[in-house]
């Protein structure tokens, strides 16, 4: 992100040089003028203004330039006009009581006329200057850095920079913090003499202990924006508001703390102490949290890996289901990251987003869409209305989307096994894109995508040649995790997908050694009490345990859960028999993790397996947990069990 240099401010014409002279000439015509100074150029505003007020109190003289007053108190006082000051040359328009100003200026809808409004007035505080500028870097700045670099090219915005650097000893507490986080969301250098004067002010300031709670979290919000802030000066802010009750702190103070706790924890400092006492405190103000409060907590705390703080982390994402339609796409981003690395799974949760999503696909940034899908696929939840939405999306935004964000919206498909209505066109765009910037893919994440897709029956046939050639091969070793064990079974299941369902492909085989001979089941697949619960049925039911195998490894792959085999007759024969095995019935134990959550949808995997089995000549029965459940009783299992696999006998 590009910084602004010093030289921006300058106060000099854009087309002169830059030059010390200038600069010292521009400071002698917009000079401050104190009781010190001969006030013979000034006008008679300022001269009244000098009257009014005692030593402490700077005139800004207007002459060629931009006509500005900054008021000045003490480092401790807040800015107030007094009656004075707002009696003095009414008549003349150059002095804006606070609050009609503040009015004036958040009717503004642009910095070219906050600039021309700020050039129309003789005398402002230093607070409402800052003010002014923070409208500015409200408009200037979006995620992509300064919109408009010429904005500080600006005369006027030029001559507040000029004030605020060589008056940063006189101005306000609230002037002064509020004037160094607009600049630094304006991006200008901290390097600048401008930024390093008021960094310095601010610092001796936090050093001598004049900084109240809130102007404490505005220094600290300010130091957290810079890339690299002194981690020494937010510890001093923590420590200074630790003096202090953490029970009276304000929402943002709380979530200000939480962030410099990040930053100085990377470091090696130790908080866990305060932040035993900050979740307590948090805990008690969840219900008054905004949307943003909530996003910047729960990343706090993912980042701090707070797990041990599960009333707070549950509390806060039971309150998050309220804001889901009033998140910005990075706060959304930020609690869905909260959900999966906490294990958090909630229905009402789901359903906002279900409300939320198909409104907004078409608003909503792509990393955003792509974090919610994420969210799905990890949790196992199969939502249609927003899978259907995602899909539209696809279709209308696939070309403005990286390949990263194009595997992020189209794997959950396959992982849990949905196909949407418009899934024709759906892979209709993803093959044309496919054709257009194959190239650009990193080769885990296409293999990852085209072995979604054959999860789901749409067959990557054209892009498979690539897939199994020596030098795509060779690029996926050298890159981590490199040909492991699942990267390899991904490899192989693609193989034996194009040999069993695409009998037409002719294109290049999967080498014999990239190939592994057993699919790596993980353990949380099976659900080993409602095996245990068919193989007592199955035990009742053939009276002989000899009469069937459980866990048994197939030569092509696959392991089946249970097998029985017949002969010709249909008999059922011993399990170790290997000869006149006429038929082999395959048993999927199917448990509620192969299935969607709260669904009764199989996952891709376990589909797959299932088609698969059943074209390699098993007859498939799927046993699923939901109609077994609710049997009592051995008796009633050997019955559904007698039903489910001899139904004509």
């Amino acid at each position: 992100m590009a910084l602004i240099s010093r030289k921006s401010f300058q106060l000099c014409s854009s087309s002169a040089p830059a030059s010390r002279s200038a600069l010292m000439t521009l400071s002698r015509r917009l000079n401050f003028i104190s009781g010190q100074h001969n006030p013979q150029n000034c006008s008679p505003v300022a001269m009244r203004m000098m009257r009014v007020k005692d030593k402490s109190q700077y005139t800004f003289c207007r002459k060629k330039h931009v006509q500005l007053q900054m008021q000045s108190l003490s480092a401790n006082e807040a800015v107030h006009l007094c009656g004075d000051m707002r009696n003095c040359t009414k008549s003349n328009n150059v002095w804006m009581d606070e609050q009609l100003f503040f009015k004036r200026l958040n009717s503004l809808c642009t910095s070219k006329e906050i600039l021309y409004f700020l050039s129309s007035l003789e005398v402002m505080s230093d607070t409402m200057a800052s003010a002014a500028l923070q409208k500015i870097s409200e408009f200037e700045v979006d995620d992509n850095g300064l919109k408009n670099p010429a904005l500080l090219e600006n005369e006027v915005f030029r001559a507040l920079c000029f004030q605020f650097e060589f008056e940063s000893s006189n101005l306000s507490n609230t002037g002064l913090l509020n004037a160094l986080q607009a600049l630094i969301r304006l991006r200008i250098d901290p390097q600048s003499t401008l930024m390093m004067s008021l960094l310095s002010e601010s610092e001796e300031r936090l050093g001598r202990g004049q900084l109240t709670a809130e102007h404490l979290c505005a220094l600290g919000e300010s130091l957290l924006e810079l890339e690299s802030p002194s981690c020494a000066t937010l510890e001093r802010i923590v420590n200074h508001m630790q003096e202090g009750d953490i029970k009276s702190w304000s929402p943002r103070e709380v979530v200000m703390v939480y962030k410099i706790v990040e930053v100085t924890v990377r470091e090696g400092k130790q908080w866990q102490s305060l932040l035993n006492r900050l979740n307590s405190v948090t805990l008690g103000a969840v219900s008054q949290l905004s949307p943003n409060f909530v996003s910047e907590i729960l990343n706090s705390l993912v980042v701090l890996r707070q797990t041990r703080s599960v009333l707070l982390v549950t509390a806060l994402c039971k309150h998050s289901v309220q804001h889901v339609p009033y998140f910005t796409d990075h706060e959304l981003v930020n609690v869905l990251e909260a959900f999966l690395y906490f294990g958090q799974k909630m229905q009402n949760f789901t359903e906002a987003l279900e409300r939320h999503v198909p409104r907004s696909i078409h608003t909503m940034h792509p990393q955003t869409v792509s974090k919610v899908m994420q969210y799905c696929c990890e949790k196992t939840i199969l939502s249609k209305p927003i899978f259907d939405a995602v899909a539209e999306g696809f279709i209308s935004s696939a070309d403005r989307l990286t390949t990263d964000q194009i595997a992020a919206y189209i794997i959950p498909f396959g992982t849990l096994n949905y196909l949407p209505p418009s899934a024709s066109s759906l892979f209709g765009k993803l093959e044309t894109v496919l054709h257009t910037r194959l190239r650009h893919f990193q080769p885990h994440t296409l293999l990852n995508l085209l072995h979604s897709c054959v999860l789901i029956q749409r067959y990557p046939t054209n892009f498979l040649p690539k897939i199994f050639s020596p030098y795509f091969l060779q690029k996926l070793q050298a890159q981590p995790p490199g040909l492991n064990r699942v990267v390899m079974s991904q490899l192989t299941q693609l193989f034996l997908t194009v040999t069993l369902e695409c009998p037409f492909y002719e294109g290049p085989k999967l080498l014999s050694k990239y190939q592994v001979k057993a699919c790596p089941t993980p353990q949380s697949s099976l659900d080993v009490h409602l095996l245990k619960r068919v193989k007592t049925g199955l035990l009742d039911l053939l009276k002989k345990r000899i009469y069937f195998a459980s866990e048994v490894s197939t030569p092509y792959f696959y392991e089946v859960d249970i097998e029985i085999k017949l002969d010709e007759e249909g008999f059922v024969l011993p399990a170790a028999q290997l000869e006149e095995v006429h038929r082999r019935i395959a048993l999927c134990v199917d448990g509620q993790n192969r299935f969607c959550a709260h669904s009764h949808n199989l996952l891709g995997e376990e589909a797959i397996k299932q088609r698969h089995l059943q074209l390699l000549g098993y007859e498939v029965v799927q046993i699923p947990f939901f109609e077994i459940e609710s049997l009592q009783n051995t008796r009633k299992i050997a019955d559904y069990l007698h039903k489910k696999i001899f139904p004509c006998t």
